[in-house]
């Protein structure tokens, strides 16, 4: 009698959480579905919107020619941004990846908290205002000009922030099992670090590196205040040689009252966001083979 009596309650009270958690599941899957369309929505209206203005007035020769915001082509501004996402990725790659490396395993205590704080705030930082301060220090201050070597030396000192988190979190979740049996084995630290530590980290820190070049591609208020600007090729100086580079056309080329002008914008606009996806794809791509070589 007893059981009878209590199992249609338990049996009810069963239902009604399952109810609930069924509701709960429901609510949850709506409210991240329409954060999902508020975000992807209006940057796949941009991106339509985009694709139809530079359909509409294509030309391949934008590739090739050099130009300027009254026509011709992109080539001096395409091949200045290259020159300028290579060394902002060299120089604050190796830079990120070693401080990475030192917070990871040498930074301990009052030390490591005050750079990693440091490292965070200046991850914060308008990058307007690093632009500004790398005009005063670099162009007017130890007379730099406009120049290639001021615009990346701000830029790599803007995403450095970037890669040395990504790098120092992905060495932190390295088994500590795998040093432990290097150890054990009698390997050299510097081994143990080389081959099995970076080794292991190696998807965590090519995404960070992937990132920060896709945000070095898409600056334009740093190189404003220190590249300038120019419509002819990229020189080998690195300081008094303004340089060419697609965010200016995009920003500037708009403004002009001509139709050229904003064609060149348009395109210039299209050839970044190009350039964005092919570094998403080249990302998934770097993540799935340093995964597969970083198993043991």
């Amino acid at each position: 009698m007893t059981n009878a009596a209590i199992d249609p309650l338990t049996s009810r009270a069963f239902g009604c959480t399952s109810k609930r958690r069924k509701i709960k599941d429901l609510s949850l899957w709506l409210l991240a579905s329409l954060s999902l369309v508020a975000i992807v929505g209006p940057a796949i209206w941009i991106i339509g919107q985009l694709f139809t203005k530079v359909v509409q007035g294509w030309r391949w020769s934008v590739l090739i020619q050099v130009g300027s915001g009254l026509g011709g082509g992109l080539k001096n501004e395409i091949v200045g941004s290259v020159v300028i996402v290579i060394a902002v990725t060299v120089v604050a790659g190796t830079s990120g990846i070693l401080s990475g490396l030192y917070l990871a395993e040498y930074a301990n205590g009052i030390v490591g908290s005050v750079l990693r704080t440091a490292s965070e705030v200046l991850s914060g930082v308008p990058s307007i205002v690093l632009g500004y301060v790398g005009y005063v220090a670099l162009v007017v201050y130890f007379h730099w000009g406009y120049s290639l070597g001021a615009g990346i030396l701000v830029l790599t000192i803007m995403v450095i922030p970037y890669i040395t988190k990504s790098a120092e979190v992905s060495l932190r979740h390295v088994p500590t099992s795998y040093k432990e049996g290097a150890t054990a084995l009698g390997m050299p630290n510097s081994v143990i670090l080389r081959r099995i530590v970076v080794k292991t980290a190696l998807p965590g820190i090519a995404t960070g590196m992937i990132i920060a070049t896709a945000i070095a591609v898409g600056e334009t208020a740093p190189l404003l205040y220190t590249a300038g600007y120019s419509q002819s090729l990229p020189a080998w100086s690195l300081t008094h040689r303004p340089i060419g580079y697609l965010t200016y056309a995009v920003w500037t080329f708009y403004n002009q009252p001509s139709a050229a002008a904003k064609q060149l914008s348009y395109d210039a606009a299209g050839i970044l966001i190009f350039a964005v996806v092919m570094l998403i794809i080249a990302s998934r791509v770097v993540v799935a083979i340093t995964q597969k070589h970083s198993e043991f």
